[in-house]
């Protein structure tokens, strides 16, 4: 095949993905617009993804998934949206990479991760197991439906607001160390009374998300004019952003919870230190690292006495470089000396030579994909972007689940030393006297 019909195909496959699913297909397509009405508000389970068009996974996904929603038309939803045209939704659930799996139950504000298989007999399946754990739930009188999502107005707390006042202002706002947002309101103003459920919704999924880190708060301008004069407030509702030792600055993006929330977790990630580098010393950090979070990195590096304490500082940071650039992603970063942890290499087909190698980890879903290029800052940087955005190849590891980790000492950052071999006395040995002769 000539490169000219290459390229040809290779730009009809880049125009046929644009848009991944129709009116005629059972899958409902999804966007800032129609998203609260159709899913948050409903009673019905949903399952939604969440893709982007040059994904080459989400692209092998569409036809499982479609066949998934006609099987399962009138009995469980199935949706999808186009998170990379649609970032703000993407960011109100946490997503990363593409394609990810919702399943929107009985609390629609917190989804769970889909964590079946791909094929359409193993999305219907889950999403029957699903089901069923959903009508129980509502049988044993521990579900409500969807009545409270209703009454918020979609999914939110008001208790997850802070109601602020002229009196505590300074301590909880100007004293803390987190980042707040802070609507100036008046009760009378009729675009406060539209924005009230869209605040209360993105307080709500914003505390979860950076625990606590990122606040939403508001101040009744009419009876704390105080507070409200102090930062100029004419208007209504005024948004401004609080960040300790810094001028506030004004709010400048949209009002729906999913631009509220994208905000808040751009600021989360601006002001997060960056992920903690750790040596695998056992079994828990392993678990905890790569279970906590979507993906974790692990390098695994050679012996000390292959390049001395001066060449592991420069590998380490290398890492500790990618995890600053990396950190809006909320990875887990290991690292481990090479031979320390031969299960683990052997899970991932590292094994006994190719050092330094890295490997990046879903543990949810049992898969790794392996630096191909060179430990560098381009090389890694390199692997990670394709990784994220759906192009790198992943394989299962080994067993099928992480691997049994061996409890080591920490290393001491200083250069390896030999071993000290025992000195043998020979004045006791007999030698032949003919032993320097050469015997043909």
């Amino acid at each position: 095949m000539g490169p000219l019909l290459v390229g040809v195909l290779g730009c009809s496959l880049v125009l046929s993905v644009q848009g991944f699913y129709s009116a005629s297909d059972d899958v409902v397509e999804l966007n800032p617009s129609n998203f609260n009405r159709e899913v948050i508000q409903s009673d019905s389970l949903w399952l939604v993804e969440f893709y982007a068009p040059w994904c080459g996974h989400c692209q092998s996904l569409t036809p499982d998934w479609k066949k998934a929603a006609t099987a399962l038309k009138g009995i469980v939803k199935i949706g999808a949206v186009d998170a990379d045209q649609h970032k703000s939704l993407g960011g109100q659930y946490g997503v990363r990479g593409f394609p990810t799996i919702k399943v929107f139950g009985a609390n629609k504000n917190k989804p769970e991760d889909y964590q079946g298989g791909r094929s359409s007999q193993a999305i219907v399946d889950g999403a029957l197991n699903a089901l069923r754990s959903l009508v129980k739930e509502r049988l044993s009188g521990r579900s409500g439906g969807s009545d409270y999502s209703r009454q918020s107005g979609g999914g939110g707390s008001k208790d997850d607001v802070v109601q602020l006042t002229d009196d505590n202002f300074d301590k909880l706002v100007l004293d803390s160390g987190d980042v707040w947002l802070v609507e100036f309101f008046a009760p009378w103003c009729g675009h406060c009374k539209n924005l009230e459920p869209e605040w209360a919704a993105a307080a709500s999924a914003v505390k979860e998300q950076t625990k606590g880190k990122v606040r939403l708060g508001a101040v009744d301008a009419t009876v704390h004019q105080g507070v409200a004069g102090r930062y100029g407030i004419r208007g209504f509702p005024t948004i401004k952003i609080f960040r300790k030792g810094e001028e506030p600055e004004d709010y400048q993006g949209g009002r729906s919870r999913g631009d509220i929330i994208a905000r808040a977790m751009d600021l989360f990630s601006d002001n997060a230190p960056p992920p903690e580098l750790l040596e695998i010393l056992n079994q828990d950090i392993l678990k905890k690292t790569c279970e906590d979070y979507q993906l974790c990195v692990i390098a695994v590096l050679p012996h000390i006495l292959d390049t001395g304490a001066a060449g592991r500082n420069g590998y380490l940071e290398v890492m500790m470089k990618m995890a600053e650039k990396y950190k809006k992603k909320m990875w887990g970063w290991l690292w481990t000396e090479a031979g320390a942890q031969m299960n683990l290499e052997a899970s991932l087909g590292i094994g006994g030579f190719g050092y330094p190698a890295m490997a990046a980890i879903n543990a949810r879903k049992t898969k790794f994909a392996l630096l191909k290029g060179s430990f560098s800052e381009t090389g890694i940087h390199e692997f990670l972007r394709d990784l994220s955005m759906g192009r790198g190849s992943t394989a299962t590891i080994g067993g099928g689940a992480l691997p049994k980790i061996n409890t080591v000492e920490p290393w001491d950052g200083k250069d390896g030393e030999l071993p000290v071999e025992d000195d043998y006395d020979l004045s006791d040995v007999d030698l032949d006297d003919d032993f320097e002769k050469d015997e043909l």
